[in-house]
């Protein structure tokens, strides 16, 4: 019986255990290592914002794990891969044998180099523990008080909880504009003036020199924090979040013979240079959708992708991934913003919507007829309501060549839906899987709630398939 070691239990593990299991029907040993239970990383920003359980956070339970039939080592991290000799040896000294292994290790946030950042109430907001210690350095505060360094993507999701819990915020980002990986400079003028419009403090193109406790002025066991900044202005804050990137967790492959680059290097099954070596998620440098070399989005539908190949793979199938695409979409305090593939080549031909007192902000780059990056900053009625997001990001996905349409969506930017369907993207799209068949549900339900289906009308787009541009 072959036996698969999976080392992390984040969504790419996940759906590689899935996937394993859809194939050969619980023919193989699966051993499942991880120094975290499993539960989706996605979703604490939910659980901050107290709009989900805490026992909603899990993707398994024990149940699940053992219809499964893994055998689960939580608490255990692996100290060193022997790739040639297929060996795992583990933090308790012990040491496993794997004919396929995949390492789905992650990501972990990057700590700044600040005197200060290893207080009390100052945290990443990267795990579950940071996010029960961010609610417990709360709890109780009549008037609470957070300090969020960085303005990317993933600390503004935190930023967005935040918000939620009507916490006094300042945002401190050492560029000059907020989500600069995200969006240029025109669309995140109109985030910063939201922001400011909602009282949030936005401190741009600084950055914190100390961070200091203030034991007279509060409790001793949770003091209050003194940021001084590097334009000499100060702020004081009860909780400071760490948002200044993330890494790939491989250090432990050190020495291991595996290819690394950013992140471990894969081909278009996922396998690494040893063949039987998988790696999925964060942790993977693999294929552009849009070409290029090797790239790591680090996002759950890249994981769920990634795992989702390596188990297929691993369990025996020949399965090629064609690629992830870059996309981020984030509500930010209300306002939705999104950006799609190559949102920033400056090489690419631009159709640009602009309206500050929107605000709305819409622009499309285009190589040739293809459509090849968006950025899209609006009002949920303006962007996400409207289906929008999902329809560019079908159109780049394709590839297909919109030809006239072009020219209609030149002169009808809100009219996405038209052209998408009469280009023929939503045909293709029905035709595209990733394994060769249709993706089955999650086994695993928050108690054991089940999607309910929902009836569409087949005619729903005949007006949009009966017409042509002009006509």
């Amino acid at each position: 019986m072959p036996r698969h070691v999976i080392v992390g239990a984040g969504p790419a593990a996940i759906n590689a255990i899935e996937t394993i299991r859809e194939v050969d029907g619980g023919a193989s040993e699966i051993v499942l290592i991880s120094d975290e239970p499993a539960y989706a990383r996605m979703v604490l920003p939910y659980y901050l914002a107290d709009q989900i359980p805490y026992q909603q956070v899990f993707t398994g339970d024990g149940a699940y794990f053992d219809r499964l039939k893994v055998h689960t080592r939580f608490g255990r991290r692996v100290n060193r891969v022997d790739a040639p000799g297929r060996t795992v040896t583990l933090d308790n000294g012990e040491t496993l044998a794997f004919d396929n292994l995949l390492i789905a290790t992650g990501s972990s946030p990057v700590t700044p180099p600040i005197p200060g950042a290893d207080l009390p109430g100052v945290v990443p907001l990267w795990t579950l523990a940071h996010t029960e210690a961010a609610l417990q350095t709360m709890a109780g505060r009549p008037h609470p008080q957070a300090v969020l360094i960085g303005a990317g993507f993933i600390g503004f999701i935190v930023l967005n909880a935040m918000y939620k819990r009507g916490w006094t915020l300042h945002v401190v980002e050492r560029e000059p504009q907020v989500l600069p990986r995200m969006l240029d400079r025109d669309s995140a003028r109109l985030v910063e003036n939201w922001l400011r419009g909602k009282g949030i403090g936005v401190h741009l193109g600084t950055t914190v020199t100390a961070i200091e406790s203030l034991k007279d002025r509060e409790d001793a066991r949770w003091p209050r924090k003194q940021l001084r900044l590097a334009n000499g202005a100060t702020l004081e804050a009860d909780l400071v979040v760490l948002a200044t990137g993330i890494r790939a967790n491989v250090d432990f492959l050190r020495g291991s013979g595996i290819a690394l680059d950013q992140g471990i290097l894969v081909n278009e099954r996922m396998q690494t240079n040893f063949p039987y070596v998988y790696a999925a998620g964060d942790v993977a440098q693999g294929p552009d959708l849009l070409g290029g070399p090797p790239a790591i989005h680090a996002i759950q539908p890249t994981a769920v992708d990634h795992g989702r190949v390596a188990g297929a793979n691993m369990a025996g199938q020949t399965v090629r991934y064609p690629g992830s695409l870059l996309m981020n979409i984030l509500d930010v305090c209300g306002l939705q913003c999104a950006s799609f593939g190559r949102w920033h080549d400056p090489q690419a031909e631009a159709m640009v919507l602009h309206n500050p007192s929107g605000p709305i902000y819409r622009k499309l780059l285009w190589t040739g007829e293809r459509l090849t990056g968006a950025i899209f900053v609006g009002k949920a009625q303006d962007v996400g309501l409207l289906n929008d997001l999902g329809m560019v990001k079908g159109i780049i996905q394709t590839q297909v060549p919109l030809g006239e349409w072009k020219d209609f969506l030149r002169d009808n930017p809100f009219d996405i839906r038209r052209a998408y369907v009469g280009a023929g993207v939503a045909a293709r799209l029905a035709q595209m899987t990733l394994l060769g068949q249709p993706t089955r549900p999650r086994q695993y339900r928050y108690l054991g709630r089940q999607p309910q289906p929902q009836i569409t009308n087949p005619f729903a787009h005949q007006a949009y398939m009966s017409t042509r541009p002009g006509k």
